[in-house]
């Protein structure tokens, strides 16, 4: 079971409990609660044994999904993902704005932009990675926090990002001093190629925000560019 759906699940038991315990002062049904809990174990179940870990997610996906600041914060998070990986010569393969899309086009995961990174496997399988390659990787990783960055004035995302930044650093012998160095180094990288083609980038959250193919938004992209 994934740790958001054994989240949901004690959210569920607590509110639960709350509602046997203060109901009778306030004249609750139980009823509703009772419903209520039932349902988030059935998707915490589900989630376990069908949907690899993406029930919780879904659940939470469709709550956010009520607030536009939310959806608005992902579509320009992952475009900045997409658009510095088109400028970087990185192939994005697909993408996915949340858990459902993931799910429904057998994506990994909560969804996001997808690249066709067998070259970075290839070399991180033998353990050696060429210092162009790993700034190129790095800084498409950043993107998504420096595109939000500059939308938002925060991000609120990126945590994900962070966490595989820091694993394969770890994993390549960086002392934490270093790595915080080039986390830095490559968000400027990413901020800077983002803002030098703010219209591409404005044209490419357009497009995934109509769920454009990927050639569509590629397209999207070189049509400002040229």
């Amino acid at each position: 079971m994934s740790q958001t759906a054994i989240n949901l699940v004690a959210v569920s038991i607590f509110l639960m409990t709350l509602s046997t315990l203060l109901g009778p002062l306030f004249h609750f049904s139980s009823t509703i609660p009772a419903i209520g809990t039932l349902a988030v174990l059935g998707i915490a179940t589900l989630d376990a044994f069908s949907l690899q870990g993406k029930g919780g997610t879904l659940v939470l996906d469709w709550v956010a999904g009520f607030s536009r600041e939310h959806r608005e914060r992902i579509v320009h998070h992952e475009a900045g993902h997409f658009l510095v990986a088109y400028l970087l010569g990185v192939p994005v393969t697909n993408y996915a704005l949340n858990a459902w899309e993931a799910l429904k086009k057998g994506l990994p995961g909560q969804g996001g932009v997808i690249f066709g990174d067998s070259e970075l496997a290839n070399q991180l399988e033998r353990g050696s990675i060429t210092a162009q390659m790993l700034d190129r990787y790095c800084t498409i990783w950043m993107a998504g926090i420096a595109a939000e960055t500059l939308t938002f004035n925060n991000a609120e995302g990126g945590a994900d990002d962070k966490t595989i930044l820091t694993t394969i650093l770890t994993n390549l012998g960086f002392s934490e001093n270093l790595r915080e160095q080039k986390r830095r180094f490559c968000s400027l990288q990413a901020k800077t190629l983002i803002q030098e083609n703010w219209e591409a980038y404005q044209a490419l959250v357009n497009a995934m925000r109509k769920r454009a193919s990927v050639t569509e938004c590629q397209t999207a992209i070189a049509e400002i560019k040229t």
